[in-house]
C-alpha cells in the first residue's frame, strides 16, 4: 500500500509540473473564447505560448459582450489596434493575487494600468472576478471588462 501511495504522489507531481501555457489554459477554461479569437487575429498566440512569465488580466466572454458588436468587429479587423489592446492586458512576470499591490503597473503594451485593492481588486475600471489561474508560463486573472489603452 505504501508503494502505491508513493507512486500515486509521484504521478500527481509529474502532472502538476506539466501545466498548460497561458493560451491553452485560457482555452481550456471555456469562458475566454473571444479572447482566444482575438489573440489569434492579432498573431499573439505564439507570444503567449512562449517562455514568459506573463500575468494576463483576461477579459471573459461576458466582458467582450459588453463591447458593442460593431466596435468589437472593427477591433478584430484592425491588427495594430487589437495588438495594443491585448498587450495592455499583459504584465511581465508572474503576479499572484496575494502579491497584488495598489498602484500603477507597466504593461507589455507600454502603457500603465491602475490597480486598486479597496473593496476587491480592480484593474483600471475592470473588476478581477477570478484569480490565480496558474499556467506553465504565468498566471491568468479573469476580469469583467475589456481594458482600453489610454
Amino acid at each position: 500500500m505504501k508503494k502505491f501511495l508513493i507512486a500515486a504522489a509521484l504521478t500527481v507531481g509529474a502532472f502538476a509540473v506539466q501545466a498548460k501555457d497561458i493560451v491553452d489554459t485560457a482555452v481550456g477554461a471555456g469562458n475566454f473564447k473571444t479572447l482566444a479569437t482575438a489573440l489569434q487575429a492579432a498573431g499573439l498566440v505564439d507570444t503567449l505560448k512562449g517562455k514568459g512569465p506573463f500575468t494576463v488580466f483576461a477579459p471573459t466572454d461576458e466582458a467582450f459582450a459588453k463591447v458593442p458588436k460593431a466596435d468589437l468587429d472593427a477591433l478584430l479587423k484592425d491588427k495594430a489596434r487589437l495588438t495594443a489592446v491585448l498587450t495592455y492586458h499583459v504584465v511581465p512576470g508572474t503576479v499572484m493575487a496575494k502579491d497584488v499591490k495598489a498602484g500603477k503597473v507597466k504593461t507589455v503594451q507600454g502603457g500603465e494600468i491602475t490597480v486598486t485593492t479597496s473593496g476587491g481588486v480592480m484593474v483600471d475600471k475592470a473588476k478581477v472576478i477570478k484569480t490565480d489561474v496558474v499556467a506553465s508560463n504565468g498566471v491568468i486573472h479573469a476580469i469583467d471588462t475589456v481594458l482600453m489603452p489610454k
